[in-house]
């Protein structure tokens, strides 16, 4: 085993914020747009899949086809977490967005049911492995004192990806543009020319110079960080000096055992605060989001081809709820605003079901309403990814936050959806309010757990909050914080 000093860390996060660095986020942060067209844009096609001169699927079809994009989701994320810990962060998410594309444009030319299924899951392969790839690669260069509002606003932007999908599938789809036949091929294939666009910014993204530093190959991520120092510098001047350095003994590659000892044993109650805010917001959006056509239509009377307008209202809510209050995470701090966003995202849920059950609202103040609900449970959803990427040793950050994705979305992705759509079939008001209930309770608990147990992490360095495995920091700080 080898000493290793360095300074990286302490040179990124004092960096200010420039022109680089919005390259690097928006590179690396279309993964949500992507990931909210995919879903937006199945979502909004279904009904035209089961024409018969399309792919003439039936509703079984068409929800088999959701439940495996999401179980390639679980899965890609964590079979590329684990290599992005091992291989390193910009060979995956060159990986993981390239697998992302190739199955996008296949999609588009599916000829029947096998292969569209097919192609949904390798979909999700590629979108769960940018999850892991892409929170810990930007949690890594970006500097501490922003890195909760930038965080959360490239979580919010999955809700950009939403309103496109929504915008695609109103145009393409219309007899007048391409219609039925030819628009929803068109709407898969301009999000693998979307992706392949991407794909080509993200080549000139740096490797993680933490990554680099943690595998021992200093010279490199010297090299990477003297580039990023000599760009900044170009536009904003003479950069102030790094005031601390890390001492580490450099490591092999942690194994399973060493990982579930750090979640399970060393930093257990983390990992308790982590899989409470996954899980409930997971089946808390998965409710809402994966029913929200169900409700406009049966309880509403919204004709199948105008509920793509709803989702308009609904996204903006998501979108500016991380903008607006992801600047609070790092000043009023990240345990008291997880907190506050968790158990008032589901005091909203509840009032908003409350009033639903009473028919004192028709398709448009639902909308509203859910918008309004969700300006904070996107805030507060966003933060459970931040909390994940942050809270643990850099070695494994990419493969615990596949591990909480995958039991997040594993559980509210099928369960929530399967819950709410038993429900809604009842056609009963009153079911469906049981299911709202349901989620308000799990974001409430959630909130408490989060704002007793969560850490105060904003403003500190990723070395400060969890140090590497084998680190031994020159200061004794962040001691008192492992908890």
């Amino acid at each position: 085993m080898t000493l290793l000093h360095t300074d990286i860390p302490a040179r990124l996060d004092r960096l200010p914020w420039s022109r680089w660095h919005w390259r690097v986020v928006i590179a690396l942060g279309v993964a949500w747009v992507l990931d909210g067209l995919e879903v937006t844009l199945v979502g909004s096609i279904g009904s035209v899949l089961e024409r018969p001169d399309t792919l003439g699927l039936s509703a079984t079809q068409i929800g088999g086809a959701g439940s495996l994009y999401i179980g390639g989701a679980v899965i890609g994320a964590l079979l590329f977490g684990r290599l992005a810990d091992r291989l390193g962060r910009k060979k995956l998410f060159l990986i993981t967005l390239a697998v992302y594309t190739a199955a996008t444009l296949a999609t588009a030319l599916s000829p029947n049911f096998a292969f569209f299924a097919v192609c949904r899951f390798v979909t999700g392969l590629g979108i769960g492995g940018e999850y892991a790839a892409i929170n810990s690669a930007i949690d890594e260069l970006i500097p501490a004192r922003v890195r909760g509002r930038v965080n959360l606003a490239i979580n919010g932007s999955f809700w950009i990806g939403a309103a496109l999908g929504a915008g695609l599938s109103l145009v393409l789809l219309d007899a007048r543009v391409l219609g039925p036949v030819w628009g929803w091929r068109a709407g898969f294939a301009l999000g693998a020319v979307l992706a392949i666009a991407i794909l080509l910014v993200r080549r000139d993204v740096p490797e993680s110079p933490r990554w680099l530093m943690a595998h021992g190959r200093v010279d490199e991520a010297n090299a990477i960080i003297e580039r990023i120092e000599a760009e900044v510098a170009a536009q904003h001047g003479p950069l102030a000096p790094a005031t601390s350095r890390l001492s580490f003994v450099r490591q092999a590659a942690p194994t399973m055992r060493q990982v579930a000892h750090v979640l399970l044993h060393q930093y257990r109650r983390r990992s308790v605060v982590a899989m409470a805010l996954m899980i409930s917001q997971a089946f808390f959006y998965n409710a809402i989001f994966f029913t929200y056509a169900l409700v406009l239509t049966r309880f509403h009377g919204v004709p199948e081809g105008r509920v793509a307008l709803y989702i308009f209202p609904f996204a903006l809510g998501n979108v500016l709820g991380p903008l607006l209050l992801g600047p609070l995470f790092d000043r009023v701090g990240r345990r008291r605003m997880i907190g506050i966003t968790y158990v008032l995202s589901g005091v909203g849920l509840a009032l908003t079901g409350a009033a639903f059950m009473a028919g004192w609202l028709d398709a448009l103040s639902q909308a509203l309403c859910w918008s309004t609900v969700f300006f904070l449970a996107s805030a507060a959803a966003s933060s459970a990814y931040l909390t994940v990427s942050e809270v643990f040793p850099l070695e494994m950050r990419a493969l615990a936050i596949s591990v909480f994705y995958a039991v997040g979305t594993g559980a509210g992705g099928f369960a929530a959806p399967l819950l709410f759509g038993m429900l809604i079939e009842t056609g009963s008001r009153g079911a469906v309010t049981i299911g709202y209930a349901i989620g308000a309770v799990l974001v409430i608990v959630a909130g408490l757990i989060a704002w007793r147990y969560a850490i105060d992490a904003e403003r500190r360095s990723l070395e400060d909050i969890a140090p590497p495995m084998g680190a031994h920091l020159a200061e004794p700080v962040s001691r008192s914080t492992h908890a």
